[in-house]
């Protein structure tokens, strides 16, 4: 378990490079503008597995070949970004009321969703680096590794849950917003051009 004054910089330190504006918070707010929170939460769990993923990675030492290889990411991040670019680019033509019900009933279905945001995740170089770079100096090599690493684990897990959580009620108060009257067209476009604007992010990267 980790000391009291170590878990006191850390929740602080980690809550602030999650809540920061990045690709996965960018994700969870235009879904939860296009599709609602609650299927969102499809996305963020995928997300939150994902981040889990690379911080264990990190931690076994596997991060460090990742990064001195970035073609191995490549794949990864050019198939999920092209994805993300299609979804925006089907959102931005679609009529106003086809396209809501085809991108939630058929591309984002729970388990697209699921793998979305996985792979944004785990292909997000810049979360590779933070987990070598933040995560191994709050592990005491005096105490047991296993036990601490579970407990900064969930901090992270937890941290990234919530701050998506924030985003993506951000999305779907704009949703409420653009909805009345005719804009319903204008939140499509909206939505579809931030969700491809994330797809070149991520393939970009």
């Amino acid at each position: 378990m980790p000391d009291i004054a170590v878990l006191a910089v850390f929740i602080p330190t980690w809550f602030f490079i999650s809540i920061t504006p990045g690709m996965c918070m960018t994700l969870a707010m235009t879904l939860g503008m296009s599709v609602g929170v609650t299927r969102t939460l499809w996305m963020m769990l995928g997300e939150v597995f994902g981040v889990a993923t690379v911080a264990i990675l990190a931690v076994l030492g596997v991060a460090s070949l990742m990064l001195n290889y970035p073609s191995l990411f490549s794949w990864l991040k050019w198939i999920g970004g092209a994805y993300l670019f299609y979804l925006g680019v089907k959102m931005w033509l679609a009529d106003a009321d086809v396209s809501q019900n085809e991108i939630k009933h058929s591309q984002l279905s729970s388990i697209n969703l699921v793998s979305q945001g996985y792979v944004t995740a785990v292909a997000n170089p810049k979360g590779w680096a933070f987990m070598i770079s933040i995560l191994p100096p709050f592990i005491s090599l005096d105490k047991p590794i296993a036990l601490q690493f579970l407990v900064l684990l969930g901090i992270i897990m937890f941290s990234e849950f919530i701050s998506m959580l924030i985003y993506a009620n951000g999305g779907k108060g704009l949703k409420r917003l653009l909805s009345r009257g005719n804009n319903v067209v204008w939140l499509n476009r909206i939505a579809g051009s931030l969700l491809a604007a994330v797809g070149i992010w991520l393939a970009l990267s």
